[in-house]
């Protein structure tokens, strides 16, 4: 089994565990299973919580031990998750929520009734972080304006956004995401990513064609935003090919905490720890 030795401070929660999402769409009793075992390994301070659909929490406490506990991230559309907020007294209590994700509208619609509706339930005040997804469409800079307003008033709220699915649009090119980033830092709103996100270093799937962001550029060009770089620059990191220029970039960080990107989700948690100890980026070693 791959496992590492260390995770520097830089990469600490940086992929959700996805399993039961496509691509990997693995069955829930398979997603707990495997869950476990990165929660117990040496590379578990990579691992976010388990992200799970609103519908299949209902089937997660017979998967559980008597004494086990485990931490969700629930998905659903908003109002699923309004219909979790109010019922959630009667969540088994293994099951703790560290956050809710929901997308606030689809592309091309207003995200602001979604995103009033999302931020009116009062999950900051059970601990459980915000993360609305917005559309990279029109109304995206007002939206932005709403979640941090939001954030500044009771924290815990931040926005996500999506990098990739089964049609080009859904890619955003580097100049795009780039202006995304500026204006999260802008805002001082910290933001997540979901999908696409396959590899360290950005790619071109040779099935689809498509140009896939890497979250190794992803994360260094958050950090470039973050010291005051500007959209040019970071479309410029958010393109590179050149693995070693990343590397370098990343390794002089190690020891900080990440700045502005707070993470992705993965339906596979393997890619992203093999990617890491391939580049030297996390120690890492095998275990029969």
């Amino acid at each position: 089994m791959f496992v590492s030795t260390q995770v520097p401070r830089l990469f600490a929660g940086l992929v959700d565990d996805a399993a039961v999402f496509p691509p990997g769409s693995a069955t829930l009793p398979a997603a707990v299973t495997a869950h476990r075992k990165h929660r117990a390994a040496r590379y578990a301070d990579l691992v976010g919580p388990l992200l799970v659909p609103v519908a299949a929490l209902a089937e997660l406490p017979p998967l559980l031990g008597a004494d086990e506990r485990i931490d969700v991230g629930v998905i659903g559309d908003v109002p699923a998750i309004a219909r979790l907020h109010a019922t959630r007294g009667g969540l088994d209590p293994r099951i703790r929520i560290r956050q809710v994700e929901a997308a606030v509208a689809k592309r091309g619609e207003d995200p602001h009734p979604g995103l009033a509706e999302l931020l009116g339930l009062p999950w900051q005040a059970d601990g459980v972080d915000v993360y609305a997804e917005i559309p990279l469409t029109w109304g995206l800079l007002g939206a932005l304006d709403t979640v941090a307003a939001a954030r500044a008033r009771v924290g815990r709220v931040a926005a996500k956004f999506r990098t990739g699915g089964l049609a080009a649009e859904l890619f955003p090119t580097p100049v795009e995401l780039a202006a995304v980033i500026c204006a999260c830092r802008d805002r001082d709103l910290p933001f997540k990513l979901t999908a696409g996100l396959h590899h360290a270093v950005r790619d071109t799937d040779p099935e689809t064609g498509f140009a896939h962001h890497g979250f190794l550029n992803v994360l260094v060009a958050a950090a470039a935003a973050a010291d005051g770089a500007e959209v040019a620059e970071i479309a410029e990191q958010l393109a590179v090919t050149d693995a070693l220029q990343l590397v370098e970039a990343a390794r002089a960080r190690r020891l900080e905490r990440r700045p502005l990107w707070i993470g992705f989700g993965s339906c596979s948690i393997a890619e992203p720890l093999t990617d890491l100890i391939r580049l030297g980026l996390i120690d890492g070693g095998y275990e029969e």
